[in-house]
């Protein structure tokens, strides 16, 4: 399996762990799948009231779609139309709305940004860090940016979209611009987020349902708006795949951590 599911039904949480440490939890399109599936299973599933998400190890949360699959999806020659494996990844995207909690160690970019942008909060260990390498590789940030604008201010997620594989943002950095709720000591986020999620799910769950409805509601709008668009703003900007492949194979990975 790659994607895991553990469910807690004394206090009602379950746990969706990205389980590819040795791949720093890239998703290929099989997790895909799976993530979809038990979003909408947790829908039916009473016992769960609240949710955490978390990759597998401390050196990924996720680094998003693997290179590999990635090339396995054939894409339409119409620039307005884009074939995206990870669209529906992400809770909201497949209604629930039960609260999901995402706990970060490690990388998080690129593709993750999926899944952290639909979660109500972030807990992240101090050695996260967050990235968007798009644009170092010839690829339109679309989809990651509009889900991280909901989530930080917008000269934090310019930079960060702009800046692509040369700058990472920190846990700290993180944490004192929003993106991050919870700060905690180097593989403590998985702990300090199941105690979070324990706490929601003791609370009666159409209240708490009810309460994630509104909060999303209130940015529902802009958010939808922005998402159709992001199609495409990819297909119109992304370099052809073998440029791609030429920068990913050229170029070195340094940056710089803020």
């Amino acid at each position: 399996m790659t994607v895991t599911v553990t469910r807690d039904k004394e206090t009602g949480v379950a746990v969706v762990t990205l389980d590819r440490a040795e791949k720093h939890n890239a998703l290929t399109l099989e997790m895909a799948r799976q993530l979809s599936e038990s979003w909408r299973e947790f829908r039916h599933d009473d016992t769960v009231r609240a949710v955490v998400v978390t990759g597998a190890g401390r050196r990924a949360f996720c680094t998003g779609i693997d290179r590999a699959a990635a090339t396995d999806i054939p894409q339409p020659s119409s620039p307005y139309t884009i074939d995206d494996p990870l669209i529906a990844i992400g809770p909201k995207a497949n209604d629930l709305w039960k609260p999901v909690i995402a706990a970060v160690e490690g990388m998080a970019c690129g593709g993750a940004f999926y899944l952290l942008g639909e979660a109500e909060f972030l807990v992240a260990g101090e050695g996260a860090t967050f990235f968007d390498p798009h644009t170092t590789y010839g690829m339109v940030s679309a989809f990651e940016t509009v889900h991280m604008a909901q989530k930080m201010p917008f000269g934090e997620v310019a930079r960060m979209a702009l800046m692509g594989s040369a700058e990472r943002i920190s846990a700290r950095r993180a944490y004192e611009t929003g993106l991050v709720s919870e700060l905690t000591e180097d593989g403590g986020a998985l702990d300090a987020a199941r105690r979070a999620a324990a706490v929601v799910a003791s609370y009666p769950t159409e209240a708490v349902q009810g309460t994630v409805r509104a909060l999303w509601s209130a940015k529902e709008a802009a958010r939808a708006q922005a998402l159709a668009h992001a199609p495409h703003l990819v297909t119109l900007g992304n370099l052809p795949p073998e440029r791609q492949a030429e920068l990913f194979t050229r170029r070195a990975d340094g940056f710089r951590l803020r």
